[in-house]
């Protein structure tokens, strides 16, 4: 088979699963198991692929048509410029969140002390740490294989994070200049009605906020102000509907000059403030 016939193929393949984005989802896995680019593809496009070449990607596109997400399949996802490691053991890093790590770094300063609670990839921490010099970041999530993940993530970007397995603050210690988390947010009953790519491949413990959603938001409210530095800041990233909801639990604990910021799509996105 061609390198035309297969990318046709694997598209069909995948829009009779209805995949959303057949056609671009079959080109990134052709050029995964091909290891090419567009440049060589519009240049040898009826050539035939290798056996080896051929197997790679109909295995890769089996995946992709029980909606095994693409980003684990390929082993990576591009956030803030920087590309992350992920696997089944952490979120898939998503471009919403940028808007957090956006917000982030207009409070952090050289010098300062950077918490990220619930890390999984890495993928906010990292981006932090390669957007500001001389900083000293932290990364703590309750999963030993998403701190691995993690791990393998500053690594790869060059940059220097302390990771501690931690339950939220249950295993942090010293203050910081700014905290910055994506917790589970979604309300239980909720998950079930998820993309089954989300629903049923991405790990639920970082999915799950309890009851309404907000579990996690209670507890990281409640204790950062014991972990955060005279003046420091809270940055939360929420759901589109908990606005009101967040930025409630932060006054209520004594932030001043909490706002709620939207994403690009004009949806509630953020959630910070002041200790």
């Amino acid at each position: 088979m061609t390198y035309r016939e297969a990318l046709e193929t694997g598209t069909k393949e995948l829009e009779k699963e209805e995949i959303t984005d057949a056609k671009l989802d079959a080109w990134y896995l052709l050029q995964m198991a091909c290891d090419i680019d567009r440049n060589y593809y519009y240049l040898h496009e009826n050539e035939e692929m290798t056996e080896e070449q051929f197997g790679t990607f109909q295995i890769a596109l089996r995946k992709r048509a029980e909606h095994v997400p693409l980003q684990y399949i390929i082993g990576e996802q591009e956030f803030m410029g920087l590309k992350f490691k992920v696997n089944s053991n952490v979120l898939i890093p998503r471009q919403d969140t940028e808007t957090l790590v956006e917000e982030a770094l207009k409070s952090i300063k050289p010098g300062m002390k950077v918490l990220d609670l619930c890390t999984g990839s890495g993928c906010i921490i990292i981006s932090i740490a390669k957007n500001v010099p001389d900083i000293i970041c932290y990364g703590s999530d309750i999963s030993k294989q998403a701190l691995l993940v993690a791990k393998e993530n500053a690594r790869r970007n060059d940059v220097e994070v302390e990771l501690e397995r931690s339950d939220l603050f249950d295993h942090i210690t010293g203050k910081f200049d700014v905290i910055v988390s994506n917790p589970p947010y979604i309300a239980t009953a909720e998950i079930a009605t998820l993309m089954p790519e989300v629903r049923d491949f991405e790990p639920v413990e970082a999915l799950d906020g309890k009851e309404d959603g907000l579990y996690f938001y209670r507890i990281i409210i409640e204790k950062s102000v014991d972990y955060l530095n005279p003046d420091g800041q809270l940055c939360l990233e929420i759901g589109y509907d908990q606005g009101k909801a967040v930025s409630d639990l932060m006054k209520q604990r004594g932030f001043s000059d909490v706002v709620v910021i939207k994403d690009l799509a004009g949806l509630d996105r953020v959630v910070k403030g002041r200790k």
